[in-house]
């Protein structure tokens, strides 16, 4: 898909990894509408890329119907989108407290795998709506994480969550694959964005030791430069991407 003159939706799109993909579709000529909480620096970063902010928790699934819809009126069509929003806390399956509350289970699965899928479901009601342009008229791109497949102690609610993320991607571009819309989702290692932006040298140099190369965090530009290829690249479909520098989490 040619990005020039197309309509993005970047959800989390005020900081890291989704704004840097906000900054590099908008040089190759996309609009952009910024989708993010309240208290984020949405609104600055859309006006820095002649955008719109649209403030939302992607939680509230009702109210993302109502915002989604105003931010692809404001585009006048919808063509790509980009989901990044999501988080958790680590707790063991079974800790010293006892077992892992069920709650913080159902939280983190809302937070990163629900309110994913309740994007992508709308997303592609509004792309459904295009005219195609080379037989397709969109592409959703999600987050998922490496924790999907080899998640450390700590992790199995996050884990759960991004391995559902990853795991729908066949079968959603199968779904949307007759009305030309694809799939696809990324799945970072370590990258300075959130609570890893900033910290020490020595710290990030252990957390990537195990990476082949580089070893070093991921950068924000780096998924944004993927999210790229994937638009402009039709046959990147129904998969999950690796951005990872060959790095296996160990356990712990």
């Amino acid at each position: 898909m040619e990005i020039e003159g197309k309509g993005a939706v970047i959800v989390g799109g005020a900081s890291g990894m989704a704004r840097a993909s906000a900054e590099q579709l908008h040089a190759k000529g996309a609009k952009i509408a910024i989708l993010d909480l309240p208290t984020s620096k949405g609104e600055e970063v859309a006006a820095a890329l002649d955008g719109t902010f649209h403030p939302v928790d992607v939680t509230d699934y009702e109210g993302v119907e109502i915002v989604l819809a105003e931010a692809v009126e404001v585009l006048g069509g919808l063509q790509i989108a980009v989901n990044t929003a999501g988080g958790g806390a680590a707790a063991r399956t079974l800790g010293r407290e006892g077992p892992l509350p069920l709650e913080v289970f159902r939280r983190t699965i809302d937070l990163n795998l629900v309110a994913t899928f309740n994007l992508n479901r709308l997303q592609a009601q509004h792309m459904a709506e295009n005219e195609p342009e080379d037989e397709e008229r969109g592409v959703i791109i999600d987050t998922a994480s490496i924790a999907a497949f080899e998640g450390q102690i700590g992790q199995v609610a996050y884990t759960a969550a991004k391995a559902g993320i990853a795991g729908m991607m066949l079968t959603m571009a199968r779904d949307l694959g007759s009305l030309g819309i694809r799939a696809v989702a990324i799945a970072p290692s370590l990258f300075s964005t959130g609570l890893t932006e900033g910290i020490p040298d020595e710290f990030a140099e252990v957390l990537t030791k195990d990476a082949a190369f580089p070893k070093r965090m991921g950068r924000p530009d780096e998924y944004g430069r993927l999210v790229v290829a994937i638009v402009e690249t039709a046959m990147l479909n129904g998969g999950c991407i690796r951005l990872d520098a060959g790095q296996r989490f160990a356990p712990k």
